[in-house]
């Protein structure tokens, strides 16, 4: 019974030097044009070959910008052929990217970032992400096109994948943020403020009701902004 392979050359393979010159022609040529490549093999001997291109999402340099413009460090790790990812992070504006990488290179990576206290997050969509997606402080999978594992893995799923999505949720994590330590400053505040009436034997019945209730519906009403928040455009 034949053994038949499917992936990448040196997987599927086994005897990677005597390759056909036309076909080391073909390959390096759609290498040099940024092509993906995944390879069909009979008993680890070639059979086919297929060149695949990457199509670059609409709006997703707006999205690398943009976390860029929140302080984000954007970084591409890929498992594809390095030409390709060097290409395309050219293209939507990332520095750094690195290709033909396997899942535990990137989990080394994003378990470098973690040693050097550098917050670490990471979007991924496929099996071979989920080690990266468990490892880093916050993760965001796929939803709608991304494997089982990777959603049960990650943080957050984005049902819809919409990369928009990621700034978002950072600058409504942001306003989270402010608007927790708004409530509690505001509810301590009232508490300290009737106590002291309280010592001085200036406070009323009426005093500890707004006391109470009063500083419940002003949080609440506080936290409703988070409601006025959406996504950019």
């Amino acid at each position: 019974q034949s053994e038949w392979r499917l992936g990448k050359f040196s997987w599927a393979v086994a005897d990677q030097e005597q390759a056909d010159p036309l076909f080391n022609q073909w390959y390096e040529d759609w290498q040099q044009n940024g092509a993906s490549f995944v390879f069909l093999a009979k008993d680890q001997q070639l059979m086919a070959a297929f060149a695949i291109a990457d199509h670059i999402k609409v709006g997703v340099a707006r999205v690398i910008a943009d976390l860029q413009q929140l302080g984000v460090q954007v970084e591409m790790l890929s498992g594809d052929n390095n030409f390709a990812v060097q290409r395309v992070a050219a293209q939507v504006g990332i520095s750094e990217a690195k290709g033909d990488l396997m899942p535990e290179d990137k989990l080394r990576i994003i378990t470098q970032r973690t040693q050097e206290h550098r917050l670490s997050g990471m979007v991924g969509d496929g099996i071979n992400d989920a080690p990266a997606l468990a490892q880093a402080d916050v993760s965001f999978a796929m939803g709608a096109l991304g494997s089982d594992m990777a959603i049960e893995t990650a943080d957050i799923a984005i049902m819809n994948d919409d990369l928009a999505k990621i700034p978002y949720a950072m600058r409504l994590s942001v306003a989270l943020h402010h608007i927790l330590v708004q409530n509690i400053s505001a509810a301590l505040g009232i508490k300290l403020i009737f106590l002291v009436l309280a010592m001085i034997g200036s406070a009323t019945m009426w005093m500890a009701v707004f006391a109470d209730v009063g500083a419940s519906l002003l949080v609440v009403l506080n936290s409703l902004r988070l409601l006025k928040a959406r996504p950019s455009a």
